[in-house]
């Protein structure tokens, strides 16, 4: 690190109200915004300060959203419990403040249009928090499609395969507003493949609820059918569980002239759960690397290994950062966001009915 794109451009330093400091804010926000020049954790909105001041001595902390929005801060990160990201973001635009949401951004997509009209309003920044655009992985394939090193793509799979066979006491897997799988991980899968590929003619979700005791599904396959446009035709399979011992390949794409896989998953999840702070020559670096096949001229194929690009969670505050002063936008639009949670809704209502169903 750090890359040029999170090099501080001339400006004040941005002061950053936290609110939420389970693990999202612990793990994924306050490490990674803290490491970008220009962005300042000055305050925490949490019910566990003494959790907060031993990570952050420098900030102050303080019980309820109303008294951080009476705080001196410009952006306030929401990172609390889904069912609370509506109510939150919506006191922060109304305050004047700046606001980054966790995904999913809201709970559906009404939601999430209201709060965008309100920043537009206000004349705020908004923006949700889709730190996999930077995965390293996810970059690489990026540019292979870019370079079109697989001629025309016609089949992709995404899976975000885990092995967690029992159920966790924690509002995640419980039948509350907002949990589940769909939501929390298929935000993260839905949102690549969108950036990859565009909007697909239409959507067909399977959910289910898996192991013993689950309370809400645990496990979806997503099926997403291009016929027009100049992807087609091309399907794409979006897959995530929580009851894969053995995992597949994180990316699957197969074209007309070639395939590529690759396994694993991006390495700064792992970093960040164990403590450590972006930076650093190894940040966001994947040994892992892809696999290649390519037709070559001869009709013969040819596997060459693919090295990743570098991954940097820190590249989204970045943009963030430079939006608020005004030097370009947002990482994540708030119609990127609603066109998002409209495709969340439709996968909801593809489970319910039984059927694909176009946006």
């Amino acid at each position: 690190m750090p890359s040029t794109e999170s090099a501080e451009r001339p400006g004040p330093v941005i002061r950053v109200g936290l609110v939420g400091y389970g693990f999202a804010g612990q793990t994924f926000h306050a490490p990674v915004l803290s490491a970008v020049p220009g962005l300042q954790l000055a305050a925490v909105a949490s019910s566990q300060p003494a959790k907060v001041l031993a990570d952050w001595p420098q900030a102050q902390v303080v019980a309820t959203v109303d008294e951080l929005l009476a705080r001196d801060v410009d952006l306030i990160v929401v990172a609390t419990p889904n069912e609370q990201h509506h109510p939150v973001a919506r006191a922060a635009l109304q305050a004047g403040r700046h606001v980054v949401v966790d995904k999913p951004f809201t709970l559906d997509a009404g939601q999430a249009h209201e709060l965008a009209e309100l920043a537009r309003t206000q004349g705020r920044v908004l923006s949700v928090y889709q730190n996999r655009r930077w995965d390293a992985d996810f970059l690489t394939l990026r540019d292979l499609l870019k370079r079109g090193a697989v001629g025309r793509p016609v089949y992709f799979e995404s899976h975000f395969d885990r092995f967690r066979p029992q159920v966790r006491a924690r509002w995640r897997e419980q039948a509350v507003p907002g949990a589940g799988l769909w939501v929390d991980l298929g935000s993260h899968l839905l949102d690549q493949a969108l950036q990859l590929f565009g909007a697909p003619d239409t959507l067909q979700l399977d959910c289910a609820a898996l192991r013993d005791g689950a309370q809400v599904e645990d496990h979806f396959h997503a099926l997403l059918r291009y016929e027009r446009g100049p992807h087609a035709p091309l399907r794409v399979v979006l897959h995530a569980s929580t009851l894969a011992a053995h995992a597949a390949p994180r990316y699957l794409l197969h074209g007309t002239q070639g395939s590529y896989m690759k396994q694993g998953v991006d390495t700064q999840e792992d970093a960040l759960r164990a403590g450590q702070k972006p930076g650093g020559s190894d940040w966001g670096a994947d040994a892992l690397q892809g696999e290649w096949v390519s037709v070559q001229p001869d009709g013969s194929l040819r596997t060459a290994a693919v090295p990743n690009a570098r991954g940097d969670y820190t590249r989204y505050y970045a943009q963030v950062r430079d939006a608020i002063r005004g030097q370009g936008k947002p990482p994540v639009t708030p119609d990127e966001a609603v066109q998002l949670m409209q495709w969340l809704d439709l996968g909801r209502q593809s489970a319910a009915e039984g059927r694909a169903l176009r946006l």
